[in-house]
Formats: C-alpha cells, structure tokens, sequence
C-alpha cells in the first residue's frame, strides 16, 4: 500500500491507496519542516494520523509539501515520516514537483501554483528544469490570494473602489479601517490578504473586482511564466484554490497573451495517486 500526502502549512491530506482501487483519505494539521523539526513531526502524526489508519500496512510514503525545499529540510521531514511509517520507503519532495507532476504527468509543460502564495517552474515530464523564484508575499507572490488581497485593500485606503464597491467592501470584510490594519500588522498577515479573495470571487461581476484580478493575473504571467524558454510552445497548467476559482480570468488572462491553456485544478492530490499507481511512477525520477 502506498501513502500519497499534499500538506500546506495549515493542513494536510493523506490518500491510502494500493493497486486493486482501495483508497481512504485522511487530514491532520499542515507540516512544515522550516517551523516543524522531526520531534514535532513525529508527535503531530502520533496523536492526528496513526488513530485513524493502520500504518503497518504502508510500504512507501509519498510525501509533497511546503517547505520541502532543500537537502536539509527534506531530512527533517524524512526523519519525522521514518518514526512514524516504521517499515515503508520514503520520498519527500516539494508541493512544486507535486504541481508539476499532478498537471504534466509525463509530458513537458509549465506548472502554476495560485493559492495563499505563488510557484511555477518548467517541467520536461520527469523533473524540474528551471524555476522563476516566487520571492514571497513581501516581494512577490504575484497572482496569488495574498496578492490579489493586497490590491483589494490599496484600493480601498487609496479611495480607488466605486462606491458600489466600496459599500459591499465595507458590510462584507470591515467596516472599520483599524480592524485591516490591525490584521495586516499582526500575525500571518499573506494568510489575512488572501482570506480578501473570497470577496472577489462573490463579486466578478463587478468589472472594477474582475480589472483587478486581471492585473495580478497578468503580471504572474509576465513576471514568471514568460520566463521560460519555449513558453509559447508549452500548455500553462495550474493547481491551487485561487487557480480553481479565477479560472476562467486565468484563461482569458492566458489567451492575450497567446499562450496555451492547460489544465486547472484545486488539488493535485488525486492526480498524484494516479500518477504513482501507474508504471512509469516506479522509475527513478529526480528532482
């Protein structure tokens, strides 16, 4: 039996999957190896996964998640999945590769990520070739719910908003400016900005709301997509929540600048079990 995981910082799903169409998904609290060392791995999963699921069953864990990076944080999560799937082979890789390979599957192709946060790479059907940098949501982030949330909130301070606009802003999200502020100084403030694309997505009727998502669209696509050598000639694929729900401004977003539309999907985690029950998963694959 195989474990496939796609994990956030916040939460994480788990699929047990084997080859005669056995699945049963899980969900425990999201992992991240930058703020979680392998103790706090270990513990989480104890008290969240190995109540619901028989994990001596387990002979190889995929695991895709953020923060999943580099060498040393991949051995981080490694050892806290070791302690835990005492029997199994363990592959931890980044929620990047996971886009890529739930998307492209064995084909070449540009993989996205837009939801809290932004990723892409170019993808030759086995690994990744090249990655624009996301920059985070200081810096960068472009299409993502925080960003898409940082233009929301600019308008509104800025008095930029119809008034229309402003007035369903103001009942729906806060009648009170301190109460913004106050979420944007304070903890986890991109999760704050990208909770403000719920609104949007209740409002695309409005053309100011559809203009702004347009621009942050637009310029993921000019800041990271058409950075890659042959993007003209490669289907542009996304996963994530933003993805999913912008879909169709994504692509119309994709259309002017003449590039191809590929697949979008919310979560690549069902593509991903496909993806490792079938046989050209066992080859060894870098990435």
């Amino acid at each position: 039996m195989i474990v496939v995981t796609d994990s956030g910082s916040t939460k994480a799903d788990w699929i047990f999957a084997d080859q005669n169409g056995y699945e049963e998904l899980f969900r425990t609290r999201g992992l991240n190896p930058f703020f979680h060392p392998a103790d706090i791995i270990e513990s989480v999963l104890q008290a969240e996964l190995a109540p619901q699921a028989d994990l001596s069953q387990v002979d190889t864990v995929y695991y895709y998640g953020a923060g999943c990076s580099d060498d040393k944080r991949v051995d981080i999560m490694s050892q806290g999945l070791q302690r835990i799937f005492t029997h199994a082979s363990i592959h931890v890789e980044h929620d990047l590769l996971a886009a890529a390979r739930a998307t492209c599957g064995t084909d070449i192709g540009i993989a996205c990520i837009l939801g809290t946060g932004s990723n892409s790479c170019l993808y030759d059907g086995q690994q990744i070739l090249d990655n624009v940098p996301s920059m985070g949501f200081l810096v960068g982030d472009e299409g993502s719910g925080c960003h898409l949330g940082k233009y929301l909130v600019r308008a509104y301070f800025y008095r930029e908003m119809p008034k229309e606009v402003e007035g369903l802003f103001r009942d729906e999200v806060a009648s009170d400016k301190t109460v913004i502020l106050d979420h944007i100084y304070g903890q986890k403030p991109n999760v704050y900005l990208a909770s403000l694309a719920e609104f949007m997505t209740r409002h695309l009727d409005q053309p100011f709301i559809r203009e702004l998502a347009m621009k942050s669209f637009r310029e993921f696509i000019r800041r990271h997509v058409m950075k890659y050598d042959g993007h003209h000639h490669y289907p542009i694929h996304f996963v994530g929540s933003i993805a999913f729900h912008f879909r169709e401004l994504l692509h119309e977003a994709l259309r002017e600048f003449g590039l191809q539309e590929g697949e979008v999907i919310r979560k690549p985690i069902q593509n991903l079990v496909s993806y490792h029950l079938s046989d050209h998963s066992n080859q060894p694959v870098k990435s």
